[in-house]
C-alpha cells in the first residue's frame, strides 16, 4: 500500500503565509483598515485543508480543497447490497476450496444417485496406506462383481465396477453383449438380477442396473489424466470366474491404439471362462478375430496380471481411485497348446475412466450403439 508522508510544516501553520494571499487573518476592529482589502466578514471564512497529492505514489504538489461547512449534511453512504452476483462469487470460493468432491456434494442434497468422482489427489485408503496393495484391495473389493451373462450361444463371465449405491454398474460392452439375462454377485455374495441400461460399443461400455439393490458402495472415480507412466497399479475382477481376484503392477504405456470388435457375441466364448475378447494392436490380432466391424480407443496398457473374466473390472491407482476399467488383455493360450504358456504375460489394457465418465450421460439415456 502507498503511504501518502506530510510535508513538513503542511498542517502546524494553517494561517501561516500560505494562505496569506488567499485568505488574508481578520484584522481587529480598532486596527487601521487598508482601503483597497474589503472590510472583513463577520465570520472567520473556512479555512482550506492542505492535501498532499501522492500522484500515483511518486510525489506530487499541494492542493487546496474547500472544507464541508461542519453544519452540512455528508453525503449519504451507498449501502451494499448482497445481490446474486456476491452470493456466486461466495459459491465459487467454495467450490474452488472443495475441489472435486463439490459437484457430488450439490447431486447429493438434490437427491439424484450419483457417481461419486474424485480428483488425483483424493485418497480413499489413508495417507499411511497409500500405495499398500492390501489396503486399496479391502477398500474397493466392495464396488467391484462379478457379471455372468447367459448368452444364445453359452455364457460369459466378466467384472463390473459399482459406480452408484443403487446399483449402476460399469462394465465392457463385449460382456454383457447378446446376453438373454445377467446374474450380478457382489463381493459379500449377493446376487441381483441386472437389466442393461445402455451400451456404447465404439468404446467398448456397458451400463447396467441391479434390480432391486440399494446401500451399495460406489467406487470413486479418478481422473485418468493425471496417469503417468511407472504408476502403481492394482486390478480387481473375477478371471476365470475367480471373484474378487487382486494383481497389481505399473502403468506400462499411454494411450495405446486398441482395436476391438463391435459384432454383437463376438468372441465371446462357451462355458465359465468368458469375457476373453478379440482385440487388434500394433497390427497383430490377439485371443481371435475381430472381424469387420471393429472401433479403436486410447488405452492404458498395464503389466498386472489379467485374464479372461477380468474384462469390466477395476484398474485402480495408489489411491485408491479408479483410473480405468479393463478391457483387452492378450493371452498366450490362444497361440499355444501348451497350459505352462496360458494365462496373462503381463500385456493388458484399460479402458481411461475419463472416457467412462464423459460417457456416462450417453449410457444413461439408454444409447445402444
Amino acid at each position: 500500500m502507498t503511504e501518502s508522508l506530510r510535508r513538513s510544516g503542511a498542517y502546524e501553520n494553517p494561517q501561516g503565509d500560505a494562505y496569506q494571499g488567499a485568505y488574508p487573518q481578520q484584522q481587529h476592529a480598532s486596527s487601521h483598515v487598508d482601503p483597497q482589502w474589503p472590510a472583513p466578514p463577520a465570520y472567520q471564512p473556512a479555512q482550506p485543508v492542505a492535501q498532499t497529492a501522492t500522484d500515483g505514489g511518486h510525489g506530487g504538489g499541494t492542493a487546496l480543497l474547500p472544507t464541508v461547512p461542519a453544519d452540512a449534511d455528508p453525503a449519504p453512504k451507498k449501502k451494499r447490497t448482497r445481490g446474486p452476483f456476491a452470493l456466486l462469487a461466495a459459491v465459487a470460493i467454495v467450490a474452488a476450496a472443495v475441489g472435486g468432491g463439490t459437484a457430488y456434494a450439490f447431486q447429493e442434497l438434490t437427491g439424484k444417485d450419483t457417481v461419486a468422482t474424485s480428483s488425483t489427489t483424493t485418497n480413499v485408503v489413508p495417507s499411511s496406506k497409500k500405495g499398500d496393495v492390501a489396503a486399496i484391495a479391502a477398500a474397493v473389493s466392495p464396488s467391484v462383481v462379478e457379471i455372468n451373462a447367459t448368452l444364445s450361444n453359452g455364457s460369459s463371465t466378466g467384472s463390473g465396477v459399482i459406480i452408484t449405491s443403487g446399483g449402476e454398474i460399469v462394465t465392457n460392452n463385449h460382456v454383457i453383449s447378446g446376453a438373454s439375462s445377467i446374474k450380478v454377485t457382489t463381493s459379500d455374495g449377493k446376487s441381483y438380477t441386472a437389466q442393461v441400461v445402455g451400451t456404447d460399443s465404439s468404446k467398448d461400455l456397458a451400463l447396467i442396473k441391479l434390480q432391486n439393490a440399494s446401500g451399495l458402495k460406489p467406487a470413486a472415480l479418478g481422473n485418468s489424466s493425471g496417469v503417468q507412466v511407472g504408476d502403481t497399479v492394482v486390478a480387481i475382477g473375477s478371471p476365470e470366474g475367480l471373484t474378487g481376484t487382486v494383481t497389481s503392477g505399473i502403468v506400462s504405456a499411454l494411450s495405446r491404439d486398441v482395436t476391438v470388435s463391435t459384432d454383437e457375441n463376438q468372441g465371446q466364448s462357451q462355458g465359465g471362462g468368458g469375457g476373453q475378447w478379440p482385440f487388434q494392436f500394433g497390427g497383430q490380432q490377439f485371443n481371435g478375430d475381430t472381424g469387420s466391424s471393429t472401433t479403436t480407443y486410447k488405452a492404458i496398457q498395464t503389466d498386472a496380471s489379467l485374464n479372461p473374466g477380468n474384462s469390466g473390472g477395476a484398474l485402480i491407482d495408489a489411491g485408491g481411485n479408479i483410473i480405468g476399467i479393463n478391457s483387452a488383455m492378450y493371452s498366450s493360450s490362444q497361440q499355444s497348446s501348451s497350459s505352462s504358456d496360458a494365462g496373462s504375460i503381463g500385456l493388458g489394457f484399460a479402458i481411461p475412466i475419463n472416457t467412462v465418465k464423459s460417457d456416462l450421460a450417453k449410457l444413461r439415456a439408454g444409447s445402444g450403439s
